[in-house]
């Protein structure tokens, strides 16, 4: 999958694989800048199943309100 399928908008609705602590793509608003950008099995542009596994610390509270 490429990278443009991969960034997914922070507001988006939920994908079946979002948890609190991980989320299906990339939901950071400019992944340029991530510091885990790239990383292998943590990034989500790096990692084969498309999670990544280090959202930002904003995340947990956006899952929450989109779960709501």
């Amino acid at each position: 999958m490429n990278k443009k399928d991969l960034s997914i908008p922070f507001n988006a609705p939920l994908h079946p694989q979002d948890t609190e602590l991980q989320t299906y793509g990339c939901r950071a608003n400019n992944p340029d800048i991530c510091g885990n950008n790239g990383l292998p099995n943590i990034c989500a542009f790096s990692s084969g199943d498309c999670i990544c596994k280090k959202p930002s610390r904003a995340w947990k509270k956006q899952y929450s309100k989109l779960k709501g």
